[in-house]
C-alpha cells in the first residue's frame, strides 16, 4: 500500500518535503544564529534562549505568510493549469491540492504564532525582571543603560511601574501582535468543516480578516523593541572582552572597555517577504472586480424539484471547459458574498448554466428571489478543477454524490456533442458504467459481469433519498431522448445508486420490476439499491484495462473520497507498464 501511495503521490510528497525542509532550515538556522551570534550577547544576557525561539519562529511566520495567499489566487492557478496543459499529469494534479496546501500553511501559521507569542511573553517578563533588579548583575546594568543616552538602551521597559500587560497593549509590536493573533484565531476556527458547510457567511466574512492580519504583520516590527549591539560598537567594545567591565567598572576607568556599548534595532523584514504575494493578490482582486462588472444575461430560469434552481446565462467573451466552476454574486442579496458553483453546461452550448440547491441562507434567499423576479447576477470565472482532465485519461471513472453530479453533467453533455460532431480527438466510443447483476435484489451479493473492452468512461451517481434524483432527472431524460431520436440509445449507460430507502419504496419497485422505465426516477435505467462495492469495481476496471491509466473523479463527501482513494492505492500496480489509478477530487 505504501508503494502504491508513493507511485500516485510522489510529487505531492516531494512538495511537502520541500516545504517542511525550508521551514526546518529557517527555524534551525535563525535559532542558532540568535542563540550564538556575538551581536546579541547582551540581549541574550537578559532574555536567554527565548530570544532565539521568538526570532526563529518569526522567520518561519514570514515564510509561510508569503505562501498563504498563493493557493487562493484562482486566476493564477487557472493560468498555470492552462500553461501546464502539455505538462505531465503529475504536475497538473498538484494544482488540485491548492486548498489542502492553503490549510496546511494556515495550521503552520497558527502553531508558529503560538511559539512566537509564548517566547515573547517570556521575553517581556525577563525585561521586566531585569528592569526591577537592583543586584548589580549584568541584566540589571544593561536595563539601566537608557539613562546613559538615546542609542544605548537595550531593555524597552524603562520604568519599574511598567507591566507586561501595559507593553502588550500600548506598544506597536504588542498591540499589532494581539490583533494579528486574534485575527488568525478567528480565521482558523471559522474555517472548520462544520462552520463552512452550515454557516458559510460566517466563514466568508471572518476570512476577510486576512486584510488586518497582513496590515498588522507589515508594521509589527517597525518599532524595533528587540535590539542588538551595533557593528561599530562591536569593534570598540566587544562583549567577549568587555562584558565583565560593565558590572565591575571603576569610577575613573581608563580601559578601552570602559565605554558603554551601543545598540540598534533589528530592522523590520516582514514586508519584504509578503510584498510580492500581496501585489499579486491585489491584481487578482482587481481582475475579479473587472470581470464581475461585465454584464450577465440570464436567458432561462428553471425550478426543478427538491428546490434546485437552474440558471442558464450568457456573458460576452465567456469561454469554458468541462468541469470548471464560477463564482456567483447577487447584489440584491449581498454585494460581498460570492459562492462557487460547478458549471453544468457543455463548452459546445451557446450558454453556460449552473444548478443551485437550497443549502443555506444565501441559496434559500437566491431561490426565493428568482421565484419573484430576475435579479442582476455577477459572475467571476470560469476556473479550472480536476474534472478538466477527464479527457486526458485513457479511462475515467466518474463518481457523483447527490448534487455532486454537477461537474459530470457537463462532461456527459460534452461527450454527447463531441460524439455527434464525430470529434476525432475523443477516444471514447461508448460511455458505460459497471453493469451489475441483480444488485438491486441482492445488494451485498453477486459480482459484476465482465466489463466490455471498449469501455472508456464509467459513471456512478449515489443519492441518499429519492428526492435527490429529481435534481437531474430532466437532464438525463433529455439526453436519453436525444440519443433515442438519433438512433444511439445505447450510447450512454449509467447507474443510479439509492443508498437510503424504506419498505414502501422497495415493495413498489418489486411490483413494477418489468416496466420499461424506473419507478423511482422515470428513466430508462433502473435504480440500484445499495452502495457500490468499490474494491470489486476497481478490480473489474483493472481487469478490463490492464495497461491503462485510469482517472477517478469524485465530487462528493470526504468519507467517500477516503474510500475511493484507498481503492486507487490498492489497485494501482507498481509496474509502470500496468494499470494505474489516479484520484481526483473537486475542491472549493
Amino acid at each position: 500500500t505504501m508503494g502504491n501511495w508513493l507511485v500516485n503521490h510522489w510529487f505531492s510528497a516531494a512538495v511537502l518535503a520541500a516545504w517542511l525542509g525550508i521551514n526546518i532550515f529557517l527555524f534551525t538556522y535563525y535559532f542558532l544564529f540568535f542563540d550564538r551570534d556575538e551581536h546579541y550577547f547582551y540581549t541574550r544576557a537578559i532574555l536567554g534562549s527565548a530570544l532565539a525561539w521568538a526570532r526563529a519562529s518569526a522567520k518561519c511566520l514570514n515564510f509561510n505568510s508569503m505562501l498563504i495567499l498563493l493557493p487562493v489566487c484562482r486566476n493564477l492557478l487557472s493560468f498555470l493549469r492552462g500553461t501546464c496543459s502539455c505538462c505531465r499529469r503529475t504536475l497538473r494534479k498538484q494544482l488540485d491540492h491548492n486548498l489542502t496546501f492553503h490549510k496546511l500553511v494556515a495550521y503552520a501559521l497558527a502553531l508558529l504564532t503560538a511559539v512566537h507569542t509564548i517566547a515573547h511573553l517570556f521575553n517581556l517578563e525577563r525585561y521586566n525582571q531585569s528592569q526591577q533588579a537592583t543586584d548589580g548583575s549584568l541584566p540589571a546594568v544593561l536595563s539601566k543603560m537608557h539613562l546613559q543616552g538615546s542609542n544605548k538602551w537595550l531593555n524597552p521597559i524603562h520604568s519599574n511601574r511598567t507591566t507586561v500587560e501595559y507593553v502588550a497593549f500600548t506598544t506597536i509590536p504588542g498591540l499589532t501582535g494581539v490583533i494579528i493573533t486574534l485575527a488568525l484565531i478567528l480565521m482558523v476556527t471559522s474555517s472548520t468543516e462544520f462552520i463552512r458547510r452550515n454557516y458559510f457567511e460566517l466563514f466568508w466574512y471572518t476570512h476577510h480578516l486576512f486584510l488586518i492580519y497582513f496590515a498588522g504583520l507589515v508594521i509589527h516590527g517597525i518599532a524595533g523593541l528587540v535590539r542588538g549591539q551595533t557593528e561599530q560598537s562591536m569593534a570598540e567594545v566587544h562583549p567577549y572582552h568587555c562584558a565583565e567591565y560593565l558590572t565591575q567598572r571603576e569610577q575613573n576607568c581608563t580601559h578601552s572597555c570602559c565605554k558603554d556599548p551601543e545598540f540598534g534595532s533589528i530592522p523590520a523584514e516582514s514586508w519584504k517577504w509578503v510584498l510580492a504575494p500581496i501585489i499579486l493578490y491585489v491584481f487578482e482582486r482587481i481582475l475579479r472586480v473587472w470581470r464581475a462588472q461585465q454584464k450577465v444575461i440570464v436567458t432561462k430560469v428553471v425550478m426543478h424539484p427538491a428546490r434546485v434552481l437552474e440558471l442558464q446565462m450568457q456573458k460576452k467573451g465567456f469561454s469554458m471547459e468541462v468541469g470548471q466552476y464560477i463564482f456567483v454574486n447577487c447584489p440584491a442579496i449581498s454585494s460581498l458574498e460570492w459562492h462557487p458553483f460547478t458549471l453544468t453546461s457543455a463548452p459546445e452550448e451557446d450558454f453556460f448554466s449552473i444548478h443551485i440547491r437550497a443549502a443555506g441562507d444565501w441559496t434559500e434567499r437566491l431561490i426565493d428571489t428568482f421565484q419573484l423576479e430576475t435579479p442582476r447576477i455577477e459572475v467571476d470565472g470560469p476556473f479550472g478543477t480536476a474534472s478538466e482532465d477527464v479527457f486526458q485519461y485513457e479511462v475515467a471513472m466518474l463518481v457523483g454524490a447527490g448534487i455532486g453530479v454537477t461537474p459530470f453533467a457537463s462532461v456527459l453533455k460534452s461527450i454527447w456533442y463531441k460524439f455527434q460532431q464525430a470529434d476525432q480527438t475523443l477516444k471514447t466510443k461508448k460511455v458505460w458504467s459497471v453493469p451489475w447483476d441483480h444488485l438491486w435484489v441482492f445488494p451485498s451479493g453477486s459480482a459484476p459481469i465482465p466489463l466490455p473492452a471498449e469501455s472508456q468512461i464509467y459513471f456512478y451517481w449515489l443519492c441518499r433519498d429519492t428526492g435527490a434524483f429529481a435534481w437531474f432527472n430532466d437532464l438525463l431524460a433529455s439526453l436519453e431522448q436525444k440519443m433515442a431520436e438519433s438512433g444511439k440509445a445505447d450510447f450512454l449507460t449509467y447507474r443510479l445508486f439509492l443508498t437510503g430507502w424504506d419498505n414502501s419504496i422497495a415493495n413498489n419497485v418489486a411490483l413494477h420490476f418489468d416496466t420499461a422505465t424506473d419507478t423511482v426516477t422515470g428513466l430508462r435505467h433502473k435504480t440500484i439499491f445499495g452502495r457500490p462495492m468499490w474494491n470489486t469495481e476497481f478490480a473489474a476496471v483493472a481487469a478490463a484495462h490492464p495497461r491503462s491509466v485510469v482517472g477517478v473523479f469524485l465530487c462528493g463527501p470526504e468519507a467517500l473520497a477516503k474510500s475511493l482513494q484507498k481503492s486507487c492505492h490498492q489497485h494501482s500496480s507498481l509496474d509502470p507498464r500496468k494499470v494505474k489509478f489516479y484520484f481526483n477530487k473537486e475542491n472549493f
